[in-house]
Parts: C-alpha cells; sequence; structure tokens
C-alpha cells in the first residue's frame, strides 16, 4: 500500500485555511477527478476517494484536531483488519462511492452529486441513510500503551433488523412505486436563471431517494429498519496512543435506516496513571531517591521500567538532578518513527529524623574540610560576571 499523502496537500490548502476554503478546494477536485468526467480512469478514480477522505477530516473539527496533533495515526492509519480503522473505499478504507456521493453530495446542492450527465456511472441516483456514530471510552495501562493491545467492547446500539433484513418492509411486496419520482428516487427541476436555464436534480423528498414507498411496514421495527441490541466488537489499538486520542472503528457505530451505511464506533483513549513512572510525551520519567552515600560513594541500584526492572549504575559524586537515560525505554511514537527513552532523574533523599550514632557522625563530616561545598574557579567567575552586570 503506497503511503497516504498529507490531507492538506491532497485538497492544495494551507493549515490555517478556513472551512469555506476546504470545502470549495474539495469541490474543485471533486469536480475535476468525478467518475462522470473520467469514465474508465481508476487513476481518477483514486484521486477522488482519496480527495473525499481528506475533506472528511478537515471539514471535521475534531477530526481535524485529531489529525493536527496525530496524523493519519490519529485517523486510524496505524490499524488494520478486523475492528481497524479507516474511512474510505480501496486505497483508502472501507466506503463504497456511492457513500461517498451520500455524504457529500450535499456540497453540490443535489442528489446527482454535481450534476454530470446522466448519471450512466450509476453513482448518486438514490440516497443512502448513515447511521449515526458512537463514542466509547477505554482505559490503558502503560504496558498496553507500549506494546499496543487488541480490546473486546460490548457496545449497545442500533442493529439492523433481523425480520426484515433492514428494509423496513414487511416483505418483498410491501413495496409500491413512488408517485413523485416514479422510482427513479430524485426529481428534476429547470430555473430560469440570469445566466440561463438551470438544471437542478435534488432527492425525491417523499421517497428519501429509494424510488419506493413501504406499504406494509415490518412489525418488529415497525418499519424503521433498525432495533436495539448490542454487538461484541474487537478493537485493534496501536502502540504509542495517548491520552485523549480518538480512534475511528468504520461501520462499528449504529446501524442505519433502511438498510443504509452504519456509522463509525469513536475510540477515546484514557491513559491510567503509573504508580511510578511519568509520561512526559513519548519519554517516561522516574524519579529515584538516593541515600547520601550512595550518591558520594556511587552504587549499583534497580529502576523500574514498563516491562520489570532495570539495573543502572550510579557514578560516585552524582548530584541532585543529574539526569540518567536508558534509551528505547521509552514509549513508541504512534507513526511509527521512533521511540523514546527512560529518563532517571536523581534526588537526594535527606531524612527527617538521625539516630545520635547517625548525628554524631554527621557532626564529624560537617567539620571535614572534604564537606565544606567549594566553587570552581569557572563558577566563581560566572557569578562575578552576573554581579557586574545587574549593577551595571
Amino acid at each position: 500500500m503506497a503511503e497516504k499523502r498529507d490531507y492538506y496537500e491532497v485538497l492544495g490548502v494551507s493549515r490555517d485555511a478556513s472551512p469555506e476554503e476546504i470545502k470549495k478546494a474539495y469541490r474543485k477536485a471533486a469536480i475535476q477527478y468525478h467518475p462522470d468526467k473520467n469514465p474508465g480512469d481508476k487513476n481518477a478514480e483514486e484521486k477522488f476517494k482519496e480527495a473525499a477522505e481528506a475533506y472528511d477530516v478537515l471539514s471535521n473539527p475534531d477530526k481535524k484536531a485529531r489529525y493536527d496533533q496525530f496524523g493519519h495515526a490519529g485517523m486510524g492509519g496505524a490499524a488494520g483488519g478486523a475492528g481497524g480503522f479507516g474511512g474510505f473505499g480501496g486505497e483508502y478504507g472501507g466506503f463504497s462511492m456511492e457513500d461517498i456521493f451520500s455524504r457529500f453530495g450535499d456540497i453540490f446542492g443535489g442528489g446527482r452529486f454535481g450534476g454530470f450527465g446522466s448519471g450512466a456511472s450509476g453513482y448518486g441516483g438514490q440516497r443512502v441513510n448513515r447511521g449515526s456514530d458512537l463514542r466509547v471510552k477505554v482505559k490503558l495501562n502503560l504496558s498496553e500503551i507500549v506494546k499496543g493491545t487488541t480490546k473486546k467492547l460490548k457496545i449497545k446500539k442500533d442493529v439492523t433488523c433481523d425480520q426484515c433484513g433492514g428494509s423496513g418492509a414487511k416483505d418483498s411486496n410491501s413495496y409500491s412505486t413512488c408517485s413523485t419520482c416514479g422510482g427513479s428516487g430524485h426529481v428534476t427541476q429547470v430555473v430560469n436563471t440570469f445566466f440561463g436555464r438551470t438544471q437542478t436534480t435534488t432527492t425525491c423528498p417523499t421517497c428519501g431517494g429509494s424510488g419506493k414507498i413501504i406499504t406494509s411496514p415490518c412489525q418488529k421495527c415497525h418499519g424503521n429498519g433498525t432495533v436495539k441490541g448490542e454487538e461484541v466488537v474487537e478493537i485493534n489499538i496501536p502502540a504509542g496512543v495517548g491520552e485523549g486520542m480518538q480512534l475511528s472503528v468504520s461501520g462499528k457505530g449504529n446501524a442505519a435506516k433502511h438498510g443504509g451505511i452504519n456509522g463509525d464506533l469513536l475510540v477515546v483513549i484514557e491513559e491510567e496513571p503509573h504508580p511510578e513512572l511519568k509520561r512526559e510525551g513519548n519519554d517516561l520519567i522516574y524519579n529515584l531517591q538516593l541515600n547520601v552515600a550512595d550518591a558520594i560513594l556511587g552504587a549499583s541500584v534497580e529502576v523500574p521500567t514498563v516491562d520489570g526492572k532495570a539495573r543502572i549504575k550510579i557514578e560516585p559524586g552524582t548530584v541532585a538532578g543529574r539526569v540518567l537515560r536508558l534509551r528505547g525505554k521509552g514509549i513508541p511514537d504512534v507513526n511509527g518513527y521512533s521511540t523514546g527513552d527512560l529518563l532517571v532523574v536523581a534526588d537526594i533523599y535527606v531524612p527527617a529524623h538521625v539516630s545520635p550514632a547517625e548525628k554524631e557522625a554527621l557532626e564529624k563530616l560537617r567539620t571535614s574540610d572534604n564537606f565544606k561545598p567549594k566553587a570552581s574557579d569557572k563558577v566563581r567567575n560566572l557569578f562575578e560576571r552576573m554581579r557586574n552586570y545587574f549593577m551595571s
């Protein structure tokens, strides 16, 4: 699979483009690569889908914010297979061309999506219903975030009626042809304008684009084509996700009325705090408490990692604030570019109370010349320059 292009590049807009500029750019691309205008051109069809996917993300404030922060991985680009994340058909996910026309046809002011030809391509003849999206939260511990994980969730949702198969009709004989559109699913109007006669094709208001009217509804779903139910959804979550990141599982939302397109399942990530490690971007931070003797003499100590423990060497004379870096022991980038580090920050533990024997030993050390703070010439010169600067 070829690497996806940047959505802003696809539409030819800047990252600070307004919603109207994004919409205008998509309309221009959709007209250029429309299947009716490029019959049999597979490359044009892929560009048509690519533009639709870019517009689907950049026209939605929530999706756009996720894309700006996480790139294609925030849209589900890092997952695949069953329960994977995606959006459009062919190289661009799981939607068909009909899905695109159904979702974005309103941009062109009608159900025929742009008014090309006579619709010989078969696209846009009927309106397709779409189910609503669902949103769920998934809690992940640090190990699951680092390694990636699979979660099975039982989702309560609208499901397709098993009695009528989603049609909403009692049986195959429970339909009549729509009298308004004559079964075509759309109506055409000719309007005289300043520029001349304009022909506009829109979805039939009577049948909603189906071309048929239900005469005898299904008794179980009462003509809706959906009923309340639940589904177990398996979700593949890539490594490196973060708090608040939202992933989309295509087609796992509410079922649509009358056999349309299911909505999406939006998965919001929540991070469970680790008892010892703190996340900063893709790095992990551990605050290592050293006693005075270990800091002075050096030592070999264990520190926690995501997978267990790691032993590190503390050099003699380690001071508070010194950072020891364990490369590759952090969190992998969600886009797969690199892996963060584990940063061990040294801190000197000072007991609140000491025994008489400890106090006596410390009193002897206090008077030792070796324990008296000594500023190097370099530090003294720095302080002198700072003093001169603020006094000048």
